[in-house]
C-alpha cells in the first residue's frame, strides 16, 4: 500500500485513556498500529519534542489527518527513547511532511525485538520518510 493511500485505509482504534507514564511524560492516548503480519503493537500519542526516559523503545512520526486517523511519517527503534529518536534528515523528512505527534512505546527484549516490529510496520504502512524495506536504526 502506498504511502498516500493510507489516507483511507488507515482507522486505527484508539480511546482516551488518562495515565501517568514514568517522569513527567503524560500521555492521553493509546494507539494501535498493525503490521503486515497482522500483529497490533499499543503505541502512546505525544508531541514532538516531549521527554522520555532512558528506555528502549520504537516510535512512528505521524500526522493526523482527521480525528483518531494516523499517517506513519517515518517508523524507527533505538536503544534510547531520551536520545533523538531519528537522525536530523529523517526527522526533518516527517516534519515537512506533516508530522505534529510521535507515537511511543517501550521495547524490552533487544534491538533483534525492536527491529522486527520496525519492519513489520514498515511493510504495512510504507512511511515517506524510511527508505523504502529498509528498518530504521538507532542513530547513534
Amino acid at each position: 500500500m502506498a504511502g498516500t493511500d493510507v489516507y483511507s485505509s488507515i482507522k486505527q482504534r484508539w480511546r482516551i485513556l488518562r495515565r501517568t507514564m514514568r517522569g513527567a511524560v503524560m500521555a492521553d492516548t493509546e494507539i494501535y498500529w498493525d503490521g503486515q503480519s497482522g500483529k497490533e503493537y499499543p503505541y502512546w500519542i505525544h508531541r514532538i519534542g516531549t521527554y522520555f526516559d532512558d528506555e528502549p523503545g520504537n516510535y512512528i512520526y505521524a500526522k493526523e489527518v482527521e480525528p483518531g486517523s494516523w499517517v506513519a511519517l517515518y517508523i524507527g527503534h533505538t536503544p534510547s527513547l531520551q536520545d533523538h529518536l531519528a537522525d536530523a534528515e529523517k526527522e526533518a523528512c516527517a516534519k515537512r511532511n506533516g508530522a505534529t505527534h510521535v507515537h511511543v512505546h517501550t521495547t524490552p527484549g533487544g534491538e533483534s525485538r525492536q527491529a522486527a516490529e520496525a519492519a513489520d510496520l514498515i511493510a504495512r504502512w510504507q512511511p515517506a520518510c524510511n527508505d523504502r524495506g529498509e528498518p530504521a536504526e538507532d542513530p547513534a
